[in-house]
């Protein structure tokens, strides 16, 4: 099933070098806040991810709501790209996404394999907190 945002996200990507990516990812990064330090816990971070990473959830309207951080600017880039996916989503939408963006940019096949198993288990911890929170 095709999904707006992914395709805004591959569009911007479109044409460009992995130089030119990397940029964009940085620059993506600067998109999001920085999360509030009382909730960069260990219950909050992620395993599994080359950098420091911590993952926050609360449900507003029915809706999952995000915050994500990172000490890393390419590792906070690309969690900016999952947010803008996953944010503000029903928990049986997150379940039911294919997320094709990540192969049609190549990303997943350009990073390092540490990157690639973090960006894997940040999927895996947002999923996971959309079946925690399935009603």
């Amino acid at each position: 099933m095709k999904d707006a945002i992914q395709d805004e996200i591959i569009q911007e990507f479109a044409g460009l070098d992995w130089f030119d990516k990397y940029e964009l990812l940085i620059e993506s990064a600067r998109n999001i806040d920085y999360m509030d330090k009382k909730f960069r816990t260990e219950e909050n971070s992620i395993s599994g991810c080359q950098s420091k990473v911590w993952i926050r959830s609360y449900i507003d309207d029915g809706k999952l709501v995000f915050e994500l951080d990172s000490d890393a600017m390419i590792t906070k880039g690309i969690m900016s790209l999952l947010l803008r996916v996953f944010n503000n989503r029903y928990s049986e939408d997150i379940l039911n996404t294919d997320l094709y963006f990540i192969d049609d940019i190549g990303l997943k096949s350009n990073l390092s394999p540490a990157r690639s198993n973090g960006l894997q288990a940040i999927i895996n911890r947002i999923r996971e907190i959309g079946e925690e929170a399935v009603p």
